[in-house]
């Protein structure tokens, strides 16, 4: 059974990431949006958390939100993929069910 954890909260406000992160399974898919897509960003204080989490998870970041809040592709995490919309509707249907992290 995959899992998509989504997380729409800011890993500097909220423990959601942090949360998501500890429970996720190996295997399972990550989807970053709203402002859960500061913790895709390099250089940031949760950038070895999210890397360390790439060696057992799937991340995804939703590339029209990094937009809406000033940030391009380039300032992504390696190993962490960008997908607009049709690629996050192609992740609720490929996973058996959704996890949302708030």
């Amino acid at each position: 059974m995959s899992i998509l954890h989504t997380v729409n909260k800011s890993p500097f406000e909220r423990n959601s990431l942090e949360s998501c992160l500890k429970f996720a399974t190996e295997g399972a898919c990550v989807l970053l949006f709203e402002d859960g897509i500061y913790a895709a960003l390099a250089g940031t204080r949760v950038e070895s958390q999210v890397t360390e989490a790439l060696g057992k998870l799937k991340l995804y970041v939703l590339g029209p939100d990094l937009k809406a809040r000033g940030f391009g592709d380039e300032r992504v995490i390696p190993g962490i993929s960008v997908v607009d919309y049709a690629g996050f509707v192609d992740l609720t249907t490929e996973c058996d069910t959704v996890q949302a992290w708030l």
